[in-house]
């Protein structure tokens, strides 16, 4: 069995639907098609899981079924080729999935970018303020004493403040810059939903962040599966699985039960507060004139730039936020060095 850890990531995803899309849309065979895409990609990090896939298709004549064989591949992206080869709209599903995944990608980026920013500069925040304490704050003692005087009374209450606000920014610092990596391993594993329900808990805006980022998806899926003819009752039912929210999946099978129980399409979906009111408008509007799949790729468009917009926010209150702290901590602890020294020097004149 495939190694579930060595999932493909969403732009070779992306990459690979944009080729097949590709071959389909020149009417090549897709049989050579494949030949090619794995012949090309032998010096790539996925040469096996492309070798895999051709050689699947050339067994069972069903790139769903070779897709199927490995579990590298996302469920969703398998399950809609699937689609694609039953409804006979495989291009268009190709074409629908490259353009989901590179949204995908294009987001996880953000959020690297994100993250990666803030811990260099708290490994950053880490080293100069150990250096100040270990090194800096001795090298002035010595000075000070050379002077022919001890550091006595206010001068040494500044010196052991200067000291203990150095190693209480170092500990939180240190402390949070390891939490950091804690949760990016837990990330990658089995305790990937624990760690993510806590973020949302102590963190309102990354959970607002992370219902808009699940709600896009909703929205992306629903277009393209739309688009492909699928049922609307199956497209609830598998999705599922494309989704990291609890909330978001609790309300997609609400709907889902609303629509297998007869509720028309915008009723159950307005009503499950899946999305905001001005959604909910676009989404009534686009069930009256037939047009739902072109409104959901429109919501799907619309949440996905919020979601890069509050990135971006969140990392421009965290940058200057660490520097301000980098340079407290740094004047604090120079003050209180040099407020004492000041003084000796002013009384030996």
């Amino acid at each position: 069995m495939a190694d579930v850890k060595n999932k493909v990531d969403s732009a070779e995803v992306a990459n690979f639907c944009s080729q097949v899309g590709l071959l389909l849309d020149a009417s090549l065979p897709l049989y050579d098609g494949m030949e090619t895409i794995a012949e090309s990609s032998k010096d790539s990090k996925y040469a096996d899981v492309y070798q895999s896939a051709y050689q699947g298709l050339n067994e069972t004549g069903s790139l769903y079924q070779a897709l199927k064989k490995d579990e590298r591949w996302p469920e969703y992206m398998v399950e809609l080729t699937g689609i694609g080869e039953q409804s006979g709209q495989m291009d268009r599903v190709m074409s629908g999935l490259s353009d989901y995944y590179e949204r995908e990608s294009r987001i996880k980026t953000a959020i690297i970018n994100a993250v990666t920013y803030p811990l260099v500069l708290g490994v950053m925040i880490v080293v100069i303020v150990a250096l100040m304490v270990w090194k800096v704050l001795p090298v002035f003692r010595r000075v000070l004493n050379s002077m022919g005087r001890d550091v006595t009374g206010s001068g040494r209450v500044l010196i052991n403040l200067g000291s203990v606000i150095g190693w209480v920014v170092l500990i939180l610092v240190a402390l949070l810059v390891i939490a950091v990596l804690i949760s990016i391993v837990m990330l990658k594993g089995s305790g990937r939903e624990k760690l993510m329900n806590f973020i949302r808990k102590i963190f309102p805006p990354v959970r607002n962040l992370d219902m808009k980022l699940n709600a896009s998806r909703v929205a992306s899926v629903l277009s393209i599966m739309l688009s492909s003819g699928f049922p609307t009752l199956e497209a609830f039912r598998l999705m599922p699985s494309v989704l990291s929210n609890s909330e978001i999946i609790k309300k997609v099978n609400g709907i889902y039960e609303k629509l297998n129980g007869g509720e028309g399409f915008a009723e159950a979906v307005t009503e499950s507060g899946l999305f905001g009111g001005l959604e909910d408008r676009m989404i009534r509007i686009g069930s009256t004139t037939g047009r739902e799949e072109q409104v959901m790729q429109k919501i799907s468009e619309m949440y996905e730039e919020q979601v890069e917009d509050g990135i971006a926010h969140i990392v421009a209150i965290i940058e200057p936020t660490l520097i301000a702290l980098l340079s407290i901590v740094i004047g604090a602890i120079l003050l209180s060095v040099m407020l004492p020294m000041i003084g000796i020097l002013g009384n030996s004149f």
